[in-house]
């Protein structure tokens, strides 16, 4: 590029604003800094005379360009700042987020005779990672060994992000063994990155033999964010007696026990998989070790037991949050409820019910929606409309409540009540959605009523719930069943001109249709037609 004229350089000047140029051949080039690099420069500035007024001056900065008009004052000054002044400018334009800003300004400090110091060609390496330009961050390392500088910790921080932002797990975990080779010790950042970024994207067969090699050592860095790295790792890949015993040796040999939402986080893996004897044995863990177990702990077993059909058991961790002096709440009985509804023992779900508000426990909606919809399930429907009065008394019911009262009212034939109910939807301030529309159409279906199906079909769209794929094929089935023909090609055609693909239900309906020997002729053409850019489409 070329040099600037004298009064291209004072209209600039007059415009007070700062300028990218390449670097002029009067500022060394650093090796560290990839060449075509931006620089950027300020006007020259007057030169203070003191120390003072940038120290009185605060370093905390909104734009980019104070920064810059800043870092061009100092470099003017006699004498000039600290590098520690220049490592906290540095550092905010970091914080800014414009890490070629920092690149650009490093050579401008090696042409002023401001020495680098560690903390400085940290600040330099982190910017080089942060651009996942890695490869400049390492000769930055040759450079503070260079200068007989030490790295640090945070230098090789930097380095393993950078080497794991770029995907390069397997040098970052080199780089980790590296440190401990030259007698760094690692710190909370270096195992949460590397364990994230195992735990992420790496081998995580990397993440337990370095825990274990954390065990056999006295390293301080290893936290409870790592433990729980990996032995959430270990769950995910169901590696459970592994887990359970890392997790023995995290609080036996190393004394860190762990939080309750760690705890809870690491019962939820085991839950789902049913395994009930890691279950226990994990409970048994944190029961014995502080903090003891809260009542998310303890839900979350009466959520799995329910889930698994085991009321029994769910029952008695109940008792034991009673014995323990732990009052259950809300969340925990509505869990119990539903698993007794599951089983269809609705009885003992009353009781569950009933016990609840006697401790003083108020039910909101959920909890009756459970017993209402277990009502239903048994075709208990006198009962469920009993419940149903009481709850209006108590709590508004909500849109679950209705779909649950119009299902049950539809399974036990009684259509216009069902309808009846639906129709006041709007009195009571709620919209029906989509699943409101499919039981309902469902049961019109199932009497051949339709056209009332189709209409409702139709009125789904302007009450803003568009009807799903779902929704298409339950109504395409009952044509079908009942040789609806034509009504189920239309309904296939609009299915189509909606987007929706070409499902089992919707294929077996077409081919079944095409082998029709009493099928017209011209419907089979159109049939075809459809398959054909179904295929292509």
């Amino acid at each position: 590029m070329q040099r600037m004229s004298t009064k291209m350089k004072m209209k600039m000047k007059m415009m007070g604003k700062w300028m990218l140029t390449r670097p002029s051949s009067s500022v060394p080039s650093d090796p560290c800094v990839p060449s075509g690099m931006w620089h950027y420069t300020l006007p020259p500035q007057p030169c203070s005379s003191s120390h003072d007024s940038f120290c009185s001056e605060s370093l905390d900065f909104k734009t980019l360009d104070d920064a810059i008009s800043r870092f061009n004052g100092m470099l003017r000054m006699h004498p000039p700042p600290s590098t520690d002044d220049f490592a906290q400018l540095l550092t905010s334009i970091t914080e800014m987020k414009h890490y070629s800003v920092v690149i650009s300004l490093s050579p401008r400090m090696d042409s002023f005779g401001i020495p680098p110091n560690v903390e400085t060609l940290n600040i330099l390496v982190n910017s080089f990672c942060h651009l996942k330009r890695v490869n400049f961050g390492f000769s930055v390392l040759a450079k503070i060994l260079k200068h007989g500088h030490q790295p640090n910790t945070a230098t090789f921080n930097h380095l393993i992000r950078g080497l794991c932002a770029e995907g390069k797990i397997d040098e970052a975990i080199r780089s980790f063994d590296k440190m401990g080779w030259e007698g760094f010790q690692p710190d909370e950042v270096t195992y949460e990155t590397l364990m994230e970024w195992l735990y992420k994207k790496g081998p995580k067969w990397a993440l337990f033999p370095m825990s274990r090699t954390f065990l056999k050592g006295e390293n301080r860095g290893f936290n409870l964010v790592a433990f729980s790295t990996i032995i959430d790792s270990l769950w995910n890949d169901t590696q459970l007696t592994k887990a359970l015993s890392f997790l023995r040796e995290m609080i036996i040999t190393k004394g860190i026990s762990p939080t309750i939402i760690t705890g809870n986080s690491m019962i939820h893996t085991p839950c789902n998989l049913c395994e009930w004897k890691h279950v226990a044995m994990l409970i048994n863990e944190i029961v014995h070790r502080k903090p003891d177990p809260d009542v998310v702990t303890f839900s979350v077993l009466v959520n799995a037991f329910c889930k698994e059909g085991n009321i029994t058991e769910a029952h008695e961790v109940v008792n034991k949050m009673i014995q323990r002096g732990m009052e259950p709440d809300l969340v925990t009985y509505n869990v119990l409820m539903d698993g007794y509804c599951a089983q269809s023992e609705i009885d003992g779900a009353l009781k569950v019910f009933n016990f609840m508000v006697h401790k003083g426990c108020v039910p909101d909606e959920c909890s009756y929606n459970i017993l209402i919809n277990g009502y239903c399930k048994i075709q208990c429907i006198d009962k469920a409309m009993h419940l149903f009065e009481e709850m209006c008394l108590q709590v508004n019911p909500n849109i679950v409540t209705y779909n649950t009262i119009i299902h049950g009212l539809c399974r036990d034939g009684e259509l216009e009540a069902a309808r009846d109910l639906f129709s006041s939807l709007s009195s009571k301030g709620l919209q029906p959605n989509v699943q409101t529309y499919k039981i309902l159409i469902q049961e019109l279906c199932n009497r051949c009523l339709f056209d009332e199906a189709n209409k409702l079909l139709m009125e789904m769209d302007g009450n803003g719930c568009s009807p799903d794929q779902c929704t298409y094929n339950m109504i395409l089935q009952a044509l079908s069943q009942n040789n609806e023909t034509f009504r189920g090609l239309q309904l296939v055609e609009e299915m189509f001109a909606r987007g929706f693909t070409s499902d089992s239900t919707t294929m077996v309906f077409l081919v079944k249709m095409i082998y029709d020997d009493g099928l017209d002729q011209s419907i089979r053409q159109i049939l075809k037609r459809l398959l054909r850019s179904k295929r292509t489409g």
